[in-house]
């Protein structure tokens, strides 16, 4: 019995090993650490998965940082990958005839983005670029498409990531046509605060006039409804707001009329 069980602790031992070096060639290779891997784990694409899974689904995936302001493709350009951002925030965005740019989304980290391009249209139909410097898992199309016709949990997360696409869009919608400029600028405020009570500080994750052009806004307008935040508890300095009362600033906005612009 004692030489069984120390067989078994040997067999265990040597398994896991094995799992570690197999690991380790697997962030050479592709860049992806086992601190990705747990953050992988919260994505909508991969929620649910085992790591092992995950590894494999990613195998011919690769990670790059990239500097602030840029391009990682244009509107019209082949679908042949999509991506998940691991630190940093992306700007998806159209140019209108006029050269003016139209912000369509802020990605933040732990979000996916461009993947609906590979099974619809086969190109971009957005352009996207960095924000900040960013480190970006860049997952190649064919192969996770491969993926799906094997894993049935991986296709119903992909579903369920372009629906909440889709209800984001919904939402935006929503807040450019039934929500005055500042009452829009109070839900994004909300959108960053880690409680639903009390004081919150939040740091504005990107410059002040991306934010005014992703809430469908000028500058001096966001300017502006900043300014009228200040009645409602809202204080900034620099890229830090001090939001008095969440409770308070969320009662104001689900109240308050359409209010003027």
């Amino acid at each position: 019995m004692v030489f069984k069980e120390n067989l078994d602790a040997e067999y265990y031992t040597l398994e896991v090993t094995l799992r570690d070096v197999e690991r380790e060639a697997f962030t050479v290779r592709t860049g992806i650490t086992s601190d990705d891997l747990r953050g992988l784990g919260r994505v909508q694409l991969f929620a649910g998965l085992k790591t092992d899974d995950i590894c494999k689904l990613l195998a011919t995936s690769s990670v790059r940082r990239y500097p602030d302001q840029t391009s990682l493709f244009q509107e019209g350009d082949p679908a042949k990958r999509f991506f998940v951002i691991l630190d940093g925030w992306v700007k998806l965005y159209r140019l209108c005839e006029d050269g003016q740019e139209v912000v369509i989304s802020v990605i933040s980290p732990c979000e996916s983005f461009a993947e609906a391009a590979i099974f619809d249209s086969k190109v971009y139909p957005v352009s996207a670029a960095t924000i900040s410097d960013t480190r970006i898992l860049s997952v190649n199309a064919e192969a996770m498409m491969g993926a799906l016709r094997d894993n049935m949990d991986l296709t119903f997360n992909i579903l369920a990531s372009m629906s909440r696409q889709m209800r984001k869009n919904i939402t935006l919608l929503h807040q450019l046509s039934a929500m005055s400029t500042t009452e829009r600028l109070a839900d994004f405020l909300l959108g960053l605060c880690g409680t639903n009570e009390g004081e919150a500080k939040i740091t504005l994750p990107m410059d002040k006039s991306l934010i005014a052009a992703r809430l469908g806004m000028q500058p001096e307008t966001f300017s502006r409804a900043l300014a009228k935040l200040k009645s409602s508890g809202v204080s900034t300095l620099g890229q830090d707001v001090i939001i008095k009362d969440v409770r308070e600033l969320r009662h104001m906005i689900q109240h308050n009329g359409s209010g003027c612009c």
